[in-house]
């Protein structure tokens, strides 16, 4: 292996070359799927607004009824996406309490519907507008995740347990993001989300065994809560003083809580690597106390 050559006239590493190399700006974030296309149906009901003050008082009520269903749909929609990507990014989930997504295609079922009512087509008509939204809704945007993801095998109430953790800990993550808005400075909002992907990394290590919920408590409770309540007064100081020392000791703040929440959670995956070890040597002595021992012709064979 090449090694670096080093002496008396050598010149010395760099302090930041033995350091891990930085975090890529997008590291651990999803793209929203979608996105644009829940967006557009919020614009495609206005037609409906504008053409409801144009008839008469029945047909502004159905006009103002569908634009309403068809704006709800939307909402349901973007919220259902929201959901399932939240569902995805975590390799332990639970489904969704409420399919959103579902709710949005039987929303614009009914909004259609409501809409094609004073058209003249009597019931058929609308009914197969309804039909033909709902299919077409649930064709672009999918259904709800309809099951849970990576939970066999946990014991449910310390998942729970994991679960109000983490959720209470997403507040303090999203009370951090608007904070930092407000002090209108985008290098420091992107190394706020930084160290954000750093502490979601415990999150998923803390999802997938519970037991190591324990250890990393402190981290998700006290050493974050310090976080938020610290970039909540930096944020107001800064806005009002743009004090480049309080900026450069926030910045120092979180590159010392990014340092530990990661050694933190290589802690974990170590223990949890030492438990696996730990249940192979078992395994391997219960199967030689019942005799069984490998085949060296089946090993060279398979070498």
């Amino acid at each position: 292996m090449a090694q670096r050559y080093g002496g008396k006239f050598s010149p010395a590493p760099r302090a930041d070359e033995s350091a891990a190399p930085p975090r890529h700006p997008f590291h651990g974030r999803r793209p929203r799927r979608a996105a644009s296309r829940s967006n557009i149906m919020f614009f495609v009901p206005m037609p409906l607004a504008i053409r409801a003050f144009a008839g008469g008082p029945a047909e502004m009520a159905l006009e103002l009824i569908a634009f309403g269903l068809l704006i709800l749909a939307a909402w349901m929609t973007r919220e259902g996406l929201k959901a399932e990507d939240a569902w995805a990014a975590r390799k332990v989930a639970r489904r969704p309490a409420i399919p959103r997504k579902i709710m949005g295609s039987g929303l614009t079922g009914a909004g259609l519907f409501v809409a094609a009512l004073g058209s003249g087509y009597g019931f058929l008509g609308p009914a197969i507008y309804a039909v033909l939204g709902i299919v077409l809704h649930s064709f672009a945007f999918g259904l709800d995740p309809l099951k849970d993801k990576g939970m066999e095998g946990i014991d449910s109430f310390q998942q729970d347990r994991v679960a109000r953790v983490v959720d209470e800990a997403e507040k303090h993550l999203k009370t951090m993001s608007e904070a930092i808005r407000r002090a209108g400075d985008r290098p420091l909002e992107a190394r706020v989300d930084r160290f954000q992907a750093t502490v979601r990394e415990m999150f998923r290590t803390v999802e997938e065994d519970p037991r190591d919920l324990t250890a990393a408590r402190k981290y998700l409770v006290v050493y974050l809560m310090g976080a938020r309540d610290a970039t909540v007064k930096f944020a107001d100081l800064y806005a009002r003083t743009r004090d480049p020392k309080a900026r450069a000791d926030y910045d120092a703040l979180l590159k010392d809580l990014e340092e530990n929440f990661s050694a933190r959670t290589r802690a974990l995956m170590l223990d949890d690597r030492a438990d696996l070890d730990v249940e192979i040597e078992v395994l391997r002595d219960r199967l030689q106390r019942e005799g069984v021992r490998p085949d060296p012709a089946a090993q060279n064979l398979g070498d």
